[in-house]
């Protein structure tokens, strides 16, 4: 592969030609986009349950202040894939514990939400409309702006009369998620487990760069890119970092508990609407995991350039990470065409 684009790479394999020739196919765009110098640098791993597991990192982690090469073991800031690999399956464990009721409104977990007008609309919004993004709370608000005190803007995103609006993919119905996670375990989100390889920072010697914050005033690496969250000092929407191999372990554990029956994973899988399940993206037109994507394939993306997809009837998945806000947001990275290049090249070979 490097001999190839010119670019050098690292690669971790244990898995047969079949797999690996998928795989080439599948990093080859990666290669060009970053030669064009859209992306800095990124890491493409595949899990197979009957061909094994593969994964390349090529490009640069850094840019600024300082070169860095990109390596297989570089901590990525995951962005909204936190949504699916913390958030999501914290509360479908609690349903399937019968803890919380997904058709329960959030308010039962959160008394005080809104609860100087009992009659408000978000008051009835419930668990499952916020996992499916089906509230209508505004897409964007930078809650950042209101303060600094991360309590007190917890409490304003309680009591505030939100706009309402068509459903539409929301952080707000995350960060609601997460403060119930937090009245209900008893501690922040950032005390609370992440899993095997995760975290809620990174050594910024051993993490992908974001980009330059405007209100933080400087290169982001190895603390949270998303402005709410950090202000919020955690969030249900963002703030989970990673490496492929944890996101491929994880990933492996799903694809084989799909197998099985295992409740979680069948809520993960449930459609509630034409593009969602419980937390995740289906399939469907210019959806990012491609055109070749089966039914019963899952997906979601990070704002910073992240990516993880399920195929659960091949027993497939796989990851793109890229820094591509490195060291700005506001170019053309070509990141929504290049995973689904990616995606379709999965999916067209068996």
């Amino acid at each position: 592969m490097a001999a190839a684009s010119g670019l050098p790479v690292s690669l971790g394999q244990d898995c047969d030609a079949g797999l690996r020739q998928v795989f080439d196919r599948a990093f080859a765009p990666v290669h060009q986009f970053i030669e064009a110098g859209r992306i800095p640098g990124g890491v493409l791993g595949m899990v197979d349950l009957e061909h094994g597991r593969i994964r390349a990192a090529t490009g640069l982690a850094a840019r600024l202040p300082e070169s860095r090469p990109m390596r297989l073991d570089t901590w990525f800031d995951l962005a909204s894939l936190t949504k699916v690999l913390f958030t999501t399956p914290r509360i479908l464990a609690l349903a399937a514990a019968g803890r919380i009721e997904l058709d329960a409104p959030l308010a039962s977990t959160i008394p005080d939400l809104r609860q100087y007008d009992l009659n408000a609309w978000e008051r009835k919004v419930t668990f499952r409309q916020c996992l499916g993004h089906q509230t209508p709370f505004p897409a964007v608000e930078p809650i950042f702006t209101y303060g600094g005190d991360p309590h007190l803007l917890r409490h304003f995103i309680l009591q505030r009369s939100w706009p309402a609006g068509p459903s539409s993919y929301s952080d707000i119905n995350f960060i609601l998620l997460g403060i119930a996670l937090e009245r209900i375990e008893g501690r922040p989100l950032r005390e609370q487990d992440p899993g095997p390889g995760f975290g809620f920072s990174a050594p910024p010697e051993m993490a992908a760069a974001t980009e330059y914050c405007a209100w933080r005033q400087r290169i982001l690496c190895g603390e949270v890119h998303d402005e709410n969250c950090a202000a919020l000092a955690g969030a249900g929407n963002a703030g989970l970092f990673g490496t492929i191999e944890a996101i491929l372990d994880q990933a492996e554990d799903w694809l084989r508990k799909g197998r099985t029956g295992d409740p979680i994973v069948g809520l993960m899988r449930q459609p509630l609407s034409p593009t969602r399940t419980h937390g995740w993206e289906r399939p469907h037109i210019g959806w990012s995991g491609g055109d070749g994507a089966g039914a019963a394939t899952i997906g979601h993306t990070g704002f910073t350039g992240t990516g993880l997809w399920l195929d659960f009837d091949r027993g497939r998945a796989w990851s793109l990470l890229t820094n591509r806000v490195h060291p700005g947001r506001h170019a053309d990275s070509g990141i929504f065409a290049l995973r689904r290049l990616v995606g379709d090249a999965v999916s067209a070979t068996a």
